[in-house]
């Protein structure tokens, strides 16, 4: 027979138990998701982007092979971990968490979406200008997490 104690979940002062290991898978996902964004734009990015004839070196074949791919893969990342962080276990999934969250998330996709369109096609910033039109999809991606955050208010 088991101890009433050990049936009984952990109660912190907010009223919900919170699970580090989804707050750290959420946190990982989103941390994977940029640098894997990061090493494809530094490092293998110009073997992607190489004429057929040129010599450029290239670290990291699988990666160049994915060209735009990997951004696809980076942001989907980033958005799991955005959406696995909107659950009631972590803190961004209850409270004043969830409307940080939620309206981070709509700022985030709204700024995106308003810079793409001010600043063109054709700019500097880095990522940006190798999406052209999928930036309006990164931006509502950030905004569809949002609404994720928004079935947790309460």
């Amino acid at each position: 027979m088991s101890k009433p104690s050990a049936r009984k979940p952990t109660v912190v002062s907010s009223g919900y138990e919170t699970s580090i290991k989804r707050t750290v898978i959420a946190a990982l996902l989103v941390v994977l998701g940029i640098a894997w964004m990061a090493v494809y734009y530094t490092v293998a990015r110009d073997a992607a982007l190489a004429l057929p004839g040129q010599k450029v070196s290239n670290p990291i074949p699988f990666m160049a092979d994915l060209e735009k791919w990997n951004y696809l893969i980076g942001f989907g990342l980033i958005f799991l971990g955005l959406a696995v962080s909107a659950h009631k276990t972590t803190p961004l999934g209850r409270g004043r968490g969830v409307v940080i969250g939620m309206l981070g998330c709509f700022l985030l996709g709204l700024v995106w979406i308003v810079l793409f369109y001010f600043i063109g096609q054709d700019s500097s910033v880095p990522v940006m200008n190798d999406l052209g039109q999928y930036n309006l999809l990164v931006g509502i991606g950030f905004m569809a997490v949002g609404f994720s955050f928004a079935t947790k208010w309460e």
